[in-house]
């Protein structure tokens, strides 16, 4: 064969036919926007852009504490370029949301409770131009003294109109005369944790001709945001609509409601489509953070160190809104003996307002803050008794069957002792050398300060749990709808991904269920019926639920007609590799064929068993669900500067069933990473209220060469009968569980208490030094 230039060519030999792609559930199905993700070219909110695009600001409270005396907003109304300004006179709905607690203003108007608070916002025509005109509406303020430490709430003057408790929790459980042998007391300070949201909070609002809205944002629970802002606009809600755009990914509640409200109060004001990028500096004064919390410890133990009782005090710092507190609070105080047999406890908790920032939902919310305390705890009791710390944890660990401290049977599979002694019995790692070619290892990186002769390793241990879903009372459900057309299936379903591999999971439940290789997830808005907020695994077990009985339903329309055919019921057809066969071989066709000339579709529900509120005791089965995690750490401490390096976590974890191996060791190592952070280095400091270094250079993350060898040694894979596809939640429970891990190995180093995170140097500096 010749080209027109007369260049001799071979004819390609005919490429072999692919072996068809693997899926379905139990496969590593690669995310479906990884690629656009990776090449830079997924549409995320800061993205969005509309004709006559308008740009906002938002003025925010320079002060923790202060009451308004008053609000000139004429010289930014005055400006060139400005379109609209407004203040809470202009909020005609509620003036008042919240996730959890309707407490918190769209603008303040009497008074200021936090550093950041909305104060104004303003609409022009370039984002300079917005901000210079929010910057110059003057505000009056009369300076208010400041409560920031929660102690001092309790007889502090009320901060707001339903006072400063926000929550109290007394858990009563078994004989308070009880003792033990052996006690052992702790104080304990958790910091406050920023999500650090990767991506610019953004979003666009566009006015709609029914005098309605619509707003694109990165939410994470579009009908709660749908919602709040229609009652924040006066509007109903069908007239206001949330489209998600995509989400860079989300360990709490993306996007603060306070962000969001006033993007659609200004494009109603001006008819204009309006557009709101937040400074990484608005971020961190705008979004809930993880609690702060004040731990008290008392643990009671025979001789052998088997527990007798558990005393506690627990103290969340809410900040100025209750938000999601009261939920915090019953986990923190629910988890409080951690996943150990404990006959008698007794624990108070309680959540109070402050002038601090806002606390609310960061994955593991209260369990994380209680499993570093009872973990301490457990060292002490392992040291006073002299007894190895894995073995005394052995001696106490829970299992299916036992009682939690809030009188709930533990009814899910819980593997505690296994994955103690997986992690236990993983060979540690090796030391490292005295060599100059190795000195990275020291603590402190490659120009790190220290001597090889002053680190010393450590290793500790830390058991953690969390629920799954909802808790006390919550309806959880979701709906999904299946169709199938021209041999493709399309999944409708409000789940917003967030980075937990949703929209992967849905297109494997689809396969699975249909044998249909080409899966679509279609976009999110509040068009479609609720799913529920993304986290605690939710969407793995409800809207996942959902999608394959929507499929289950789908599958019997398919295979109605070939049954009937054949004189058999659908139930001895079966689905393998794309291909319907029967259960004795008659009937042999694929499911492209079955499918020729249909559309079908179905609709599902999904909505697990209900739970109940904590009593007056704390009593009640609260929690749907429970997961669990062992994690070994092993550090190296310089026990003369205090610096700390993370060498190994051993993880072992009870998953239910692997539903995407790839993905579920990725969110095993994402979330003890994120552990990493919380024991080392993340610490939002707030001295007075006001927030220090609100900046990703002043709040230091972990990064790549923070990050330590992590080896996941065991995955129990038993799974909870009540849950679709026996599988649980895995994000949250190693998030939990590494900071105990690391604190507990830093005390084996140093021989120091190590009863407050971050840790810090001084925490880290040997006892003998």
């Amino acid at each position: 064969m010749s080209n027109e230039a007369g260049i001799a060519t071979t004819a390609p030999e005919p490429a072999p036919e692919a072996e068809p792609s693997p899926h379905g559930l139990g496969v590593s199905l690669p995310h479906a926007d990884a690629r656009a993700k990776t090449e830079g070219t997924f549409p995320y909110a800061a993205d969005l852009w509309a004709e006559g695009l308008l740009w906002a600001a938002v003025l925010r409270s320079p002060h923790a504490h202060a009451r308004i005396v008053s609000i000139d907003t004429t010289h930014a109304r005055e400006m060139p370029g400005v379109r609209a300004v407004i203040t809470h006179e202009d909020v005609p709905g509620t003036p008042r949301h919240g996730r959890g607690t309707p407490d918190r203003p769209v603008f303040a108007s009497d008074v200021v409770r936090h550093h950041g608070e909305p104060i104004a916002a303003v609409a022009a025509d370039h984002p300079d131009t917005a901000r210079m005109a929010a910057a110059a509406v003057i505000v009056e303020y009369e300076i208010l003294d400041p409560v920031t430490d929660p102690e001092q709430a309790f007889e502090a003057e009320p901060l707001h109109p339903d006072g400063n408790l926000i929550r109290h929790i007394p858990l009563r459980h078994g004989d308070p005369e009880a003792v033990g042998e052996v006690v052992v007391e702790g104080l304990y300070r958790i910091g406050r944790q920023d999500p650090a949201p990767i991506g610019a909070e953004a979003g666009l609002a566009v006015p709609r001709p029914d005098g309605g809205v619509e707003l694109y944002l990165a939410s994470t629970d579009p009908h709660t945001d749908r919602n709040t802002a229609a009652a924040c606009y006066g509007l109903s809600p069908d007239r206001v609509k949330i489209v998600v755009t995509g989400v860079p990914g989300a360990t709490a509640d993306r996007e603060d409601q306070g962000f969001q409200l006033p993007l659609g109060l200004l494009a109603l004001r001006t008819g204009c489509p309006v557009k709101l990028t937040a400074t990484r500096e608005e971020s961190f004064l705008g979004h809930a953070h993880r609690h702060p919390t004040l731990l008290r410890y008392r643990h009671h133990a025979d001789a052998e160190g088997r527990l007798v009782k558990v005393e506690a005090q627990i103290l969340l710092d809410a900040g100025a809104y209750a938000d999601t507190s009261a939920d915090a609070l019953a986990a923190a105080v629910s988890f409080a003996c951690g996943p150990y047999v404990v006959p008698n406890a007794f624990i108070e908790g309680w959540a109070v307002r402050t002038n601090n920032p806002p606390s609310g939902h960061v994955r593991g919310e209260g369990a994380m803050q209680v499993c570093a305390a009872y973990e301490a705890q457990m060292d002490k009791l392992a040291r006073k008794l002299g007894v190895d710390p894995a073995e005394l944890r052995l001696r106490n660990v829970l299992a299916t069957g036992d009682v939690l401290p809030i009188g709930q049977t533990v009814t899910c599979p819980a593997p505690v002792a296994e994955l103690l002694q997986a992690v236990r019995d993983f060979p540690l790692p090796a030391l490292p050398k005295d060599t100059p070619e190795e000195e990275w290892l020291l603590p402190g990186g490659p120009e790190g300060a220290g001597e090889p002769g002053a680190v010393r390793r450590g290793v500790g241990y830390g058991l953690g749990m969390v629920h799954m879903l909802g808790a006390e009372g919550a309806d959880e459900v979701s709906t999904a709808t299946v169709k199938v057309h021209d041999g493709v299936a399309t999944v409708l379903c409000a789940a917003v991904e967030t980075g937990q591999g949703f929209t992967t999971l849905a297109r494997q439940i689809v396969q699975d269920t249909l044998g249909i290789e080409e899966v679509h997830v279609a976009p999110v808005d509040t068009d479609q019926p609720p799913a529920g907020a993304g986290c605690r695994g939710r969407h793995t077990w409800v809207s996942g639920g959902a999608v394959e009985r929507a499929a289950k339903m789908v599958r019997t329309q398919l295979l109605q007609p070939l049954a009937h055919k054949f004189g058999m019921s659908t139930e001895l057809l079966q689905i393998t590799d794309g291909k319907i066969t029967s259960y004795d071989g008659v009937l042999s066709t694929t499911v492209m064929e079955a499918l020729e000339g249909k559309e079908l579709w179905a609709t599902a529900q999904c909505r697990p068993h209900p739970t109940e509120l904590l009593n007056a005791s704390g009593q009640g089965d609260a929690f749907v669900g429970l997961a669990f995690c062992a994690i070994r750490a092993v550090v190296d401490v310089d026990v003369e500067l205090g610096s700390v390096r993370v060498v190994e976590l051993a993880v072992a974890q009870d998953v239910g069933r692997v539903l995407n191996p790839a993905q579920l060791a990725a969110r095993i190592e994402a979330g003890v990473t994120q552990g990493v952070g919380i024991a080392l280095t993340e610490n939002l400091r707030t001295p007075r209220g006001l927030v220090r270094h609100p900046d990703l250079t002043g709040y230091a993350l972990p990064t790549a060469l923070d990050a330590p060898d992590i080896r996941i040694v065991k995955l129990v894979e038993e799974r909870d009968v009540v849950a679709p596809f026996g599988a649980k939640s895995v994000s949250a429970v190693p998030v939990v569980t590494a900071p105990a891990a690391i604190a507990s190995a830093v005390r084996a180093a140093t021989g120091r208490p190590v009863n407050r995170l971050p840790i810090r140097p001084q925490a880290a500096v040997a006892a003998d030094r």
